[in-house]
Parts: structure tokens; C-alpha cells; sequence
């Protein structure tokens, strides 16, 4: 993620929302409340939107406002602030979730970059699809180390002469033998969440079959 953090408060008015997007060259930004908890996000398309509804509203074929409607046009079409004019809840990612978890949810709501949160829902930084990106850009032999050092010895404690690991241009091929089936698709499931992974190709044995029935089927 980039830790440079540029967001914008519940009250900060539209024309300082449109010179920040303009200035830091973004289409959206996290909105945050005093205490730094990511509250929404305001995007230039919600700029707009208020922008259109506003001239429409002030156009001649509307009748001027009753005594009863003396609430400000800009309000009752979206607002002036940036808690009148965000989307909330706002689409965020925690900042030890996996890299394939920021691009699913990127993928799976149409958007460029996500907040990414701290354990209390501050925001601790930004992550776009560039740097998902270059997570990618990661040597097959990089991938091969962390596999066995990260997975297969420090997580599942195991003689790696069993296993054989190999990488090309990112997918992920492991085979051998295990002893238990569980630890197979824990060793298949922590290599799916390394960085620079593209996919991983089940080649695995097991002696004994130590899964519940019903994760089986």
C-alpha cells in the first residue's frame, strides 16, 4: 500500500474535495471522522452528480421554493460537505489481509483503489491496482524461498525434502508427499496468499486422511 495518506474530513466543503482530487490527481478519496476512522468515500463522480442536480434544480421551468422548502437547494440535493456527498459504508481492506483479497474486492466492486484500515478502522493507508501490481513483480526463485521457508518449515514444520516446490512465471506447482491430507490444503491455501502468486497446481499425496467428512465434499 502507499502509506502517503491523502483524505479529506466529514466537513470539508466541495471545492476544497475538487482541488485535493485534482491536486493529488485521484478520482476518489476516504473520508474520515476526528479520529481518523474511514467513515465513506467521496469520488469525482459524486461531485458531479451534486454539480448536475444542483443546476437542475436551479433551472427556470422550477418553481421557486415554498415558505415550507427554505432548506438551500445544494442541500436537499446531495449536500456541500463531504458527509453529505460520500458513499458509506466505504469498501475497505484490512492491512494484513492478502493481496488477491484487495483485488477481489476491487474487481468485485468497480474500483480503482481501496482504504486499507487498521484493526480499529483507521485509515493506514491506500492501496490502487498499480501496487497491486507490483506485488506481482516478484522472481519465481523469491516465491520458491518463501514457500518453503514460510509455509512448509516455519508454518507447518515439516522436512521439506519431502515436498517439492517448483515456480514458473509465478504458478506455483507442488507435489511430493505429505503425511496428513489437513496439511495439504493448508500448505495449498498459504501459497495461494503469497505475494507474487498467480495460481498453484495440486500435486500433493497423503498418507492419512485427517479432514472432517463434510470437508471432504
Amino acid at each position: 500500500m502507499t502509506r502517503k495518506m491523502i483524505s479529506v474530513g466529514e466537513n470539508t466543503c466541495f471545492k476544497d474535495i475538487a482541488e485535493t482530487l485534482l491536486t493529488h490527481t485521484v478520482s476518489a478519496l476516504p473520508v474520515v471522522d476526528g479520529d481518523g476512522h474511514v467513515v465513506g468515500i467521496v469520488s469525482e463522480a459524486d461531485l458531479l452528480r451534486r454539480q448536475e442536480a444542483k443546476d437542475t434544480l436551479s433551472g427556470e421551468h422550477l418553481p421557486p421554493p415554498t415558505p415550507h422548502e427554505r432548506q438551500p437547494y445544494a442541500h436537499r440535493t446531495g449536500g456541500d460537505v463531504a458527509r453529505e456527498l460520500m458513499h458509506a459504508p466505504a469498501i475497505t481492506i484490512s492491512k494484513d489481509a492478502p493481496v488477491t483479497d484487495a483485488g477481489h474486492l476491487m474487481r468485485e466492486n468497480d474500483v480503482k483503489r481501496l482504504p486499507v484500515v487498521d484493526g480499529q478502522g483507521r485509515l493506514a493507508g491506500i492501496v490502487s491496482r498499480c501496487d497491486l501490481l507490483k506485488a506481482y513483480i516478484r522472481s519465481d526463485h523469491d516465491i520458491e524461498r518463501e514457500v518453503r521457508l514460510d509455509v512448509l518449515t516455519r508454518s507447518l514444520w515439516m522436512d521439506t525434502s519431502l515436498v517439492q516446490v517448483t515456480v514458473k512465471d509465478g504458478m506455483v506447482t507442488l507435489s511430493g508427499r505429505m503425511t496428513l491430507r489437513g496439511d495439504t490444503r493448508i500448505a495449498l491455501e498459504m501459497t495461494r496468499q503469497i505475494n507474487g502468486v498467480i495460481d498453484v497446481i495440486n500435486e500433493l499425496a497423503w498418507d492419512r486422511d485427517n479432514t472432517r467428512t463434510e470437508e471432504r465434499l
